[in-house]
Order: structure tokens, then sequence, then C-alpha cells
């Protein structure tokens, strides 16, 4: 596996940021699961959104929460500016761009924060949590959902194969946490009645190719700190957009499964 460039995940997604809604299939319905999930949370005098993207869960907690003042951050500036345009005319509502492993907000700052298709950009959880919990106030609730190790294992199993075939001895896919990682990062970060779960997703897809176009077109491409190796990285993704297709593809479809564990946690 190798390490996430931070950087070049900002990039990729501010690229995207003027088209991302019209793309972010799984990610809305992400969103509409964790909004079923705050139906029984009291209103909150202050929400933090981390990685709000284009404001989709912030616009609708701002909407739950008339009365709350909703802070959403991201690390990509045009995000933050596409929020801030879709969101504009809420006058609770306030929209920065900034990095969920330091946020500028003072101790106690928050009664709810909230994540949605963030935290898997992370190479670990733990200062995000921490900086989460921080940030909280005594009684707030942390309440979040991020893509988890299940999530794309068919590119991923068909990659490996090509890698295997081509001679590219350098896994260059991403690693997305396991439910175990979660739930100890929460309690390591000091949260209380924590919890996770999983549920599966699945997109369909004409094939392989359509696969890796619906990802890019969310941002979402390879967030590898090891570039592409010349030759050996073109028979790779060839070979591997065959592997998919042909191990995959069923009626004329493939499919891209992405596993969300969702997550909550206390500040005592």
């Amino acid at each position: 596996m190798s390490t996430i460039d931070r950087e070049k995940v900002g990039r990729s997604f501010g690229r995207r940021a003027g088209e991302y809604d019209r793309h972010a299939v799984v990610q809305k319905r992400v969103v509409e699961r964790l909004m079923e999930q705050l139906v029984a949370v009291p209103a909150p005098g202050a929400i933090l959104d981390i990685g709000t993207g284009t404001g989709m869960l912030l616009g609708r907690l701002a909407d739950r929460f008339p009365v709350s003042r909703a802070v959403g951050i991201d690390l990509s500036p045009a995000m933050a500016e596409a929020a801030l345009a879709n969101l504009a005319g809420r006058g609770n509502v306030r929209i920065l761009a900034a990095d969920a492993e330091q946020l500028p907000f003072a101790d106690n700052s928050f009664d709810l924060v909230v994540s949605s298709s963030t935290f898997q950009w992370l190479e670990t959880l733990h200062q995000a949590f921490t900086e989460a919990h921080r940030v909280l106030s005594p009684g707030g609730s942390f309440r979040f959902a991020l893509f988890g190790a299940q999530t794309l294992w068919e590119l991923k199993a068909a990659y490996r194969q090509a890698m295997a075939a081509c001679g590219d001895g350098i896994d260059r896919t991403h690693r997305f946490m396991g439910v175990d990682d979660v739930l100890t990062a929460l309690q390591d970060c000091g949260f209380a009645d924590c919890a996770v779960h999983t549920e599966l997703e699945t997109e369909y897809h004409a094939d392989a190719r359509a696969v890796l176009r619906a990802i890019k077109r969310v941002g979402a491409g390879n967030a590898s700190a090891v570039p592409t190796n010349g030759l050996a990285g073109r028979c790779v993704t060839q070979e591997m957009l065959s592997i998919y297709d042909r191990e995959y593809g069923c009626d004329g479809l493939v499919p891209a499964t992405y596993e969300v564990i969702y997550g909550r946690g206390v500040k005592t």
C-alpha cells in the first residue's frame, strides 16, 4: 500500500468542485443515511461539518436546525467556494478552507461535529479524531461516515492481478480503513458511547472504464504519493480493465462496491 498525498487529494477534488454534485451518487446516499441517524439529535447550538465538500450535508443540517450556528470546512479552497455558493443566503452558515487535522477553532466550540465521505483520505484517524474531540463541548456528539476496507474491492483485486501479470511490484491502491481501526481510534481519542457499523452500497456501470470515469468525476482519483511507472503503469491499467470486465461483468454491467462505515462518539 502507498501513502496518501493530501495535497494531491485537495487539488483533485478542487478540479471537480463544479461537477461534483452531478456525479456523487454514493456520497448523496451517505448524506441521506447520516441525516436519518441524526433524527433524534436535539438542536445543537453550533455544528461543525468536517470535509464539507459542496455543502450537501451542512445545508441539510442548517435547514433542520435553522437557529444553530453551522460551520463547514474543507481542505480544498475550490470545494469551500462551491459550498459557499450553494449555501448562499443561509445566514447561519459559515464556510472556510481548513485542515481536519488542524481545526482553527477553540476548545469546546461545537455541540455537534459531523463528517461525510472525508476521513478515508487521511493516513490515520488519530489526529483528526483528536481535533474533533477537542472542539466538541462536553456532552457533544461526533457523527460521521467514511469509506471502509471493502470499498472498490473489485477494482483493487483486478489491479493486483494485473500488477502481478505486468511485473510492476509497487501497490498504489488506496488503503481504506476497517471497522476495528475506526472503533479503536474513537476510543483512543477519548470518546465515550462509541459505536460503528457498516453498510454496503453498489453502483453499476457499463464497463471498467466507466467505473474509473465515475471515480474521477468526483475527484476521487488515485491519492498515492508514488508516481506511476511509465510503460509498466500503462500495462497494469490495460490488464486491470480487462480483468475487471471479464471477472466481474454480468448482464452487460460491472459492479463497484462501497463499504460505508458509520460511527459515533460522545465527549463526556
